[in-house]
């Protein structure tokens, strides 16, 4: 790697040759501030809270964007610096809106911090505010332009998904961002990601909150209220109290569940644990009858809305099976109910997902295997980490604790659906046994970890070579569709994930400033947490699961039995771009 030699602050320093001054400063150990840069997404120098000064230039440049040379000498601290990313700053605030007591992001937002940081007086450059008006029409979010900064991260991160239905509106004063010619976003093809609320730097954009009605729903003698948590949560929900991202906090988090008030603390392991049993044998069946491939998993319902809207075409390739979500809420409804004598209708089943479109999956026609929804709510991430905090449960000090058996029991196979390749290993962990007869001692396919935007692999499976590949991120999905439908790529099956890296990486995860995602592997962290708690269970195959067995003997009767169908499958619709 070729280095360019230079000084930061007096301090020399040798750095790869290509790097910006923001990187070359953080080899140095100085932090650069910024709003509207995010690494790989968004580098347009555009909101100059990065500015610092360079020797012989003319002006303040913008060290996200401004390459370092030989010999170059940067000062990131100087008075004039200072003064700059300053008086930014009162600008901002001079058009935002500063009620931040009641913002849900006060304490996590990046313009609040940098306002502390530099003292700024909020008032300085008080006047008219650009107008604007609150978007709740979604299933998913609300957005708030009054505490937009038209950082445009938003923009971007929604062009990454390929879907791209948000930018810049007007001119000068009245840009704001917002869907074209001012529709509401649920009147758009929005896939309802959430990636976009995870690149917003302030409270602009939110999911839309759902707490009140959990409490609600607890607080009613007549109701049994339920909880399921999905695989990745474990390994997330501690960055929202501290702790180092890739943290397994399972126990802490079953504890924090039972003292919320939940009747019952299940997990959504099981219901991927039920999906593989379903699903792999609806991929045998394909295989050996003739069926449509290659077959696509539907455990993302990002994913599905993006296929629905955008490649229709592929609707037959899907996975008929409901995702882990609302097969853990169809079990309840039915199984469970039906074991307990409790009337569905009594029944109140909350998920607490990586995802915001899995508030978008909820209302999903043929999501109600018991005559009423599967799922009635669903939060993110976030939003439970919101009620532990609401009902002064000290997280930290909490005594690990297990999930409620029976559809609390799960196998390795089951955690590692909260990665990218998860649920393709654990697919075909369970189908290389059933094709042949045996138990099989290596179960790690490695081939398909990790976060490349394409994986591909082949496998020697029942006496055929069984073409596979698993792909995340929206835009790097519509790449490989369409090299399917060009006929150069050919597969039997395909494991599709709506955000990059997977559901660590949901747009319902704890949010992490653009100063750790700039630098820091958060993915990679948090998929390293996951591959570990494979890795220390007992039983790390879903057909192995004896909570599994059991339903299907006393309830569904076989994998893809016509009941199974029944109340663990699912359908689509096309849906309409415009």
């Amino acid at each position: 790697m070729d280095m360019v030699n230079i000084k930061i602050n007096g301090m020399a320093l040798s750095v790869p040759q290509g790097s910006t001054i923001l990187e070359a400063a953080r080899y140095a150990g100085i932090e650069i501030p910024t709003l509207c840069y995010l690494k790989k997404i968004n580098a347009i120098g555009a909101c100059r809270i990065c500015v610092v000064e360079v020797k012989g230039a003319r002006s303040l440049v913008a060290a996200c964007v401004y390459p370092v040379n030989e010999g170059m000498e940067i000062f990131t601290n100087t008075p004039a610096v200072r003064k700059s990313r300053k008086t930014t700053l009162e600008l901002i605030l001079s058009n935002h809106d500063r009620k931040c007591l009641s913002c849900v992001r006060s304490g996590s937002c990046e313009l609040q911090k940098l306002c502390n940081e530099y003292g700024i007086d909020e008032s300085k450059y008080a006047g008219v505010m650009t107008p604007s008006e609150i978007d709740d029409s979604a299933a998913h979010l609300v957005r708030d332009n009054k505490k937009c900064i038209l950082c445009r991260r938003c923009v971007a991160a929604c062009r990454e998904q390929y879907v791209g239905v948000i930018g810049a509106n007007a001119r000068g004063f009245d840009t704001n961002i917002g869907c074209a010619f001012e529709k509401k976003l649920a009147d758009v093809p929005c896939i309802s990601c959430g990636q976009c609320i995870v690149a917003c730097p302030t409270g602009a954009l939110t999911e839309k909150d759902q707490t009140d009605a959990v409490f609600e729903a607890i607080a009613d003698p007549g109701k049994h209220v339920v909880v399921h948590t999905a695989p990745s949560i474990r390994v997330t929900l501690g960055e929202c109290f501290g702790m180092p991202i890739g943290t397994n906090v399972e126990g802490k988090m079953a504890a924090a569940l039972r003292r919320l008030g939940f009747d019952k603390v299940f997990d959504t392991d099981f219901g991927a644990d039920l999906t593989i049993m379903e699903e792999a044998t609806e991929f045998l069946n394909r295989v050996k009858n003739g069926g449509k491939l290659p077959m696509i998993t539907s455990c993302s319902p990002g994913w599905i809305k993006f296929a629905e809207t955008y490649y229709p075409e592929f609707i037959p390739n899907l996975s008929t099976c409901k995702s882990p979500q609302q097969m853990e809420g169809a079990a309840i409804k039915t199984w469970y109910a039906e074991k307990n004598g409790i009337n569905p209708e009594d029944i109140v089943v909350v998920s607490v997902m990586p995802c915001t479109a899995k508030k978008f999956e909820v209302g999903r026609d043929d999501q109600n295997a018991a005559g009423v929804p599967d799922v009635d709510i669903a939060l993110t991430t976030r939003e439970l980490a919101r009620m532990i905090e609401r009902a002064g449960i000290n997280f930290n000090m909490l005594p690990d604790e297990q999930f409620d058996s029976i559809l609390g029991e799960s196998t390795g196979a089951a955690v590692i659906f909260g990665s990218s390749g998860g649920v393709m290993e654990a697919a075909l962990r369970t189908a290389a046994d059933v094709l042949s007869g045996e138990d099989l001692a290596n179960i790690d396919y490695h081939e398909v970890r990790g976060m490349a935007d394409v994986k591909e692999a082949t496998y020697r499976m029942g006496g055929m070579d069984v073409k596979v590949a698993v792909c995340s991120g929206l835009s790097n999905v519509a790449k490989l569709l369409d090299a399917i439908k060009a006929g150069e790529k050919s597969y039997h099956f395909i494991e599709i994930m709506c955000c990059p890296g997977g559901c660590i990486n949901g747009g319902g995860q704890p949010i992490q400033p653009a100063s750790v995602r700039n630098f820091v592997d958060v993915k990679g962290l948090r998929s390293k947490a996951i591959y570990e708690a494979d890795a220390n269970k007992p039983v790390r195959k879903s057909h192995q699961n004896a909570a599994i067995k059991l339903a299907y003997d006393e309830y569904f009767g076989a994998p893809g039995s016509h009941k199974a169908h029944e109340i663990l499958h699912t359908s689509y619709v096309k849906r309409e771009k415009y």
